[in-house]
């Protein structure tokens, strides 16, 4: 699946079923919340904290799959196509980055 059309289905869902976008504003603070949940995973996970009960409810792969989803929602309602952005960020490491860790 393309990013194009990960941001297609995204959008469609919104329109359909979602009855539209929360401000950009709200998205913005809802991935902050997003990487905290992420954070809080990969701390216990992979860092020195210690799990408590119910601190892992929800799996890596799933924190990172909510934080993909408002990313797309912002790009979507702010008319960003991340094949272009992720393209353009990738050729940018490609010169700018090319020797930077030899």
């Amino acid at each position: 699946m393309e990013i194009r059309e990960v941001q297609e289905m995204c959008d469609e869902w919104i329109r359909t079923i979602g009855k539209g976008y929360f401000s950009p504003l709200t998205n913005m603070v809802l991935l902050t919340e997003e990487v905290g949940e992420l954070a809080r995973v990969m701390a216990r996970t992979y860092g020195d904290q210690v799990a408590k009960e119910g601190d892992l409810r929800k799996s890596l792969a799933e924190e990172l799959a909510d934080v993909f989803w408002v990313t797309v929602c912002l790009a979507n309602q702010t008319g960003v196509d991340l094949t272009e952005a992720f393209e353009a960020g990738m050729e940018k490491r490609r010169t700018r980055d090319r020797n930077r860790f030899s």
